[in-house]
């Protein structure tokens, strides 16, 4: 291996840690576990396999299924026969799929674990003449009939014995962003990029990750997503240590305890509802008074992260959209301090993150994570930074790589500033600013950090487009929709408060409780649960003239 080349971790874990658990499977009540021998023997005749198949040199392969131990021994193989990993969200639909594998040169496909939306999706895949490789059937997931069945097709190869190494100036993968703002970029990530990520162990190690192996990780965010794939997959592939996944959204709970992992990563979402359980078990005027007792509250405290699934755990961490500082702070009080995270896929997850035991920077994404950030911020007040660790292009779009990538900086399409201490602070969008029937413009973030607070909202959005003036779309937690009569007058208080110190244009006319929840499922958020606000304008834009004009503050749907 040359220094030109890209040091795999994986041979030197596979080789070390031999008989060691690496990937820990729920099924019922037991796990199914693959030592780091086990998992680099499939891997390798998986590598053998996908040669086989006549692909040509650097291929793109795709990977479709939730998380699981087959995920990542494909990913495994994937880079060990020289190909290129392009995986999906598993929820795509048909059309999706098939845009996304045209427009991505896939030329072999692996399907996994999909929540019986196979039948729906493959209508949108060339099953006939598509190489496809099916995962092992999990129970109470989509059987995949086609293509060639994992244990048949594994098993008929020997195992890959070379070392393969990639070159730094290799392309890793490409990773379709869930698209918040327009349609799906393919975002192309050498090695020499995800090389360079372990600078943010080596400089501040934000995800506590112990160099000697001794690490739990639990895999529930979607890993074909950068967050889960740099500070997951390769954080156990650079360290040791095992990945645990979930068998379900109801086992969810069950598996986290279970595994009390070392490291736990969430998104704003996650944290919420783990809240929102918290007080439907007991009220927040009660927690307040057993919080105030010395002894009881440290014991309500142990008792709390414990049931959360964090008694062992040594770093939280919250990272793909702004995590509100109200609920910072409300774990504070519970003794659960949240190390607030600000990345992309675009510079590999990697760009600033904020240490929740310092007293300063409260409300901003923190400091540099890594030594070679470097931050500045536009005259129109876009933030830019630059890295090792930047993609090299979007797939086959030189118009947005152009607009994206100026001169080594990297345009993150966020408004923000950077205090005197070096906090950096986000604002909001770009794209997300828009004009009223005046003509002004909104920065619907800003608006929306006032209602940060609020326990009886799960989900908020500031809309107005056409408005002489912005509302308040929120979804109601159960709690709030059996005491309407209460939350209204609370809510129609606050509005009040927060109107008055607001100029005339910015003043919120009304607050909208909604019916359903903003899920990936309605598309009216993204696989990783940030709300797409044009699909939120188009489901209720209908509407809005009615709910503007209604007499009352605040409006049930």
């Amino acid at each position: 291996m040359t220094n030109k080349h890209f040091d795999f971790p994986f041979y030197e874990c596979e080789s070390k840690l031999k008989n060691q658990p690496f990937l820990r499977q729920p099924i019922g009540d037991t796990w199914k576990e693959y030592t780091w021998g086990e998992a680099g023997l499939a891997a390798r005749k998986l590598a053998t396999g996908l040669k086989s198949l006549g692909l040509k040199e650097k291929s793109h392969v795709g990977l479709v299924s939730k998380n699981c131990s087959e995920w990542i021994i494909a990913d495994l193989a994937i880079t060990m026969a020289g190909f290129i990993s392009v995986p999906f969200f598993p929820t795509l639909k048909s059309h999706e799929m098939k845009h996304l594998i045209e427009f991505g040169d896939v030329e072999a496909l692996f399907v996994g674990k999909l929540e019986n939306n196979w039948d729906e999706m493959k209508k949108g895949i060339d099953t006939q003449n598509l190489p496809i490789i099916a995962f092992p059937h999990y129970e109470g997931n989509s059987k995949v009939n086609e293509g060639y069945q994992w244990e048949e097709f594994i098993n008929k190869f020997e195992p890959q014995t070379e070392n393969y190494y990639p070159l730094k100036d290799d392309v890793w993968t490409i990773i379709f962003t869930s698209g918040t703002t327009g349609d799906s970029k393919g975002a192309v990530i050498k090695y020499e990029s995800l090389m360079n990520t372990k600078e943010i162990h080596e400089a501040y190690n934000p995800l506590g990750v112990s160099t000697f192996g001794d690490n739990r990780f639990i895999s529930y965010l979607p890993l074909n997503h950068i967050f889960e794939r740099i500070c997951i997959e390769w954080s156990c592939l650079r360290y040791g240590g095992n990945i645990n996944f979930v068998e379900s959204l109801d086992t969810f709970g069950k598996n986290l305890a279970e595994v009390q992992p070392t490291t736990f990563q969430g998104v704003p979402r996650i944290y919420t509802k783990f809240k929102e359980k918290v007080l439907e078990k007991m009220s927040q005027k009660k927690l307040n008074i057993l919080l105030k007792i010395p002894i009881i509250s440290s014991i309500i405290k142990k008792k709390l992260r414990a049931a959360l699934g964090w008694s062992k755990v040594r770093v939280i961490v919250s990272g793909a959209a702004a995590m509100p500082v109200p609920l910072l702070e409300w774990y504070k009080t519970i003794g659960v301090y949240i190390v607030n995270g600000y990345g992309m896929t675009e510079n590999c997850c990697v760009c600033t993150n904020l240490d929740p035991f310092q007293p300063l920077g409260v409300g901003s994404v923190g400091k540099k994570s890594s030594p070679s950030v470097e931050l500045k911020i536009t005259d129109q007040g876009e933030v830019c930074m630059s890295g090792p660790f930047l993609l090299d292009s979007y797939y086959k779009n030189k118009k947005m790589t152009n607009q994206t990538l100026i001169d080594g900086w990297l345009h993150t399409g966020d408004m923000g500033y950077v205090d005197d201490d070096g906090f950096l602070y986000i604002t909001g969008r770009v794209k997300d600013i828009f004009k009223t029937s005046k003509g002004k413009y909104i920065e619907p973030s800003v608006l929306e950090s006032y209602f940060g607070k609020v326990t009886e909202f799960q989900q908020l959005c500031i809309v107005g487009l056409g408005l002489d003036q912005p509302i308040l779309l929120a979804v109601p937690t159960e709690i709030a929709k059996n005491d309407k009569n209460s939350v209204n007058k609370k809510l129609s208080e606050l509005l009040n408060e927060v109107n008055l110190d607001l100029d005339g244009y910015k003043k919120i006319k009304k607050i909208v409780m909604v019916k359903d929840e903003w899920l990936p499922d309605n598309g009216l958020a993204t696989p990783t649960l940030k709300i797409k606000r044009a699909k939120i304008d188009e489901r209720f834009s209908q509407s809005y003239n009615d709910w503007y004009s209604s007499e009352n503050d605040v409006i049930w749907e």
